[in-house]
């Protein structure tokens, strides 16, 4: 499996010019709200977004100031949900480092997120990006939708699977499809290439979510058991999914009574783990995983050889091997 770093390698220089243009996007002349960007931009995560915006304009032409905006705006738009994200759920860690409610508490990081909102309209209407706005728009109100509906089903836990790939591609892989869909739409103005990479994009998405519902399957570094910590929150994975529709009819009423009321007993939700690996559970998730990476390569495929395809072989490659 390739390094981020060498994934990196066609669009190092524009990576590397990309930060200070994100900070001067984010800038402001009030100095508490100066601090706190910085602070931003320096507990920046692997920057996914921005590969997957410069890796796809390059995959049509040359990267110029759109898709730096571009990317700007992916970055802008997803750091503004996370921080209202954040402020409702009331964590206090993001990567590693304390999240700004934590820091500033909840009314700045909401006025701060506000902000990073304001930044990606004027950005948009002031350079007449009305296209990269509106796709990053729609991926906004997709991401809402998807965590309203989550919300809304599991009260009552009752997430089949066409349910659940409706959340997850609302979720999370519009987000990764409108990066994809942004940096095509910085160079390329044909809307059947700004679909086909929004698709790629989505295909990718989805991917990357059933790895990481996969993940809670696999054993914790420190007690060599599985974490099970999706169920201990509630959350419907698709290997859980999949158990709950083959299983019998008592051991199916087992598991929901553990996910809805016993699901902090350590014992209880390693029963219900060992039922969902028995249940073939992890080997159908991992299939269908594997069933969305090939169509997203197959996308790819009507690509020429570049170094840009090639990285986003690489990446596609990355998110479904990844280990955490």
């Amino acid at each position: 499996m390739s390094s981020l770093k060498k994934i990196q390698a066609p669009i190092q220089e524009e990576m590397k010019a990309f930060e200070p243009k994100f900070r001067d996007y984010m800038a402001s002349k009030v100095a508490l709200l100066d601090r706190i960007t910085y602070y931003i931009v320096k507990r920046k995560g692997k920057q996914l977004r921005p590969m997957l915006v410069f890796l796809s304009a390059k995959l049509q032409g040359d990267i110029g100031d759109s898709s730096y905006r571009g990317a700007a705006l992916v970055e802008l738009m997803h750091t503004a949900t996370l921080v209202h994200d954040d402020v409702v759920d009331d964590s206090n860690m993001r990567r590693g480092f304390f999240s700004l409610n934590a820091l500033w508490k909840n009314k700045i990081a909401v006025l701060v997120g506000d902000y990073l909102l304001s930044r990606v309209l004027l950005l948009s209407v002031q350079n007449k990006e009305h296209q990269l706005l509106e796709l990053i728009s729609t991926a906004v109100q997709e991401m809402s939708e998807g965590e309203l509906l989550q919300i809304e089903k599991a009260r009552r836990l009752d997430i089949d699977e066409k349910v659940y790939f409706d959340i997850i591609t609302k979720k999370t892989a519009s987000l990764i499809a409108a990066c994809c869909a942004v940096g095509t739409a910085s160079v390329n103005s044909d809307k059947e290439e700004i679909e086909k990479m929004r698709l790629f994009g989505e295909y990718l998405g989805i991917a990357f979510q059933i790895k990481d519902d996969l993940f809670d399957f696999q054993q914790s570094a420190k007690t060599g058991k599985p974490t099970g910590i999706d169920i201990q929150e509630q959350k419907m994975t698709l290997p859980l999914i999949y158990a709950l529709r083959t299983a019998e009819p008592a051991d199916k009423k087992f598991m929901i009574r553990v996910v809805k009321r016993y699901n902090h007993d350590r014992k209880k939700v390693e029963q219900v783990m060992a039922m969902v690996r028995n249940s073939g559970g992890i080997e159908y998730a991992s299939e269908q995983m594997e069933n969305y990476y090939q169509k997203a390569l197959q996308i790819l495929d009507q690509y020429p050889d570049s170094p840009a395809k090639n990285s986003l072989l690489e990446l596609a490659e990355y998110v479904i091997q990844r280990s955490k």
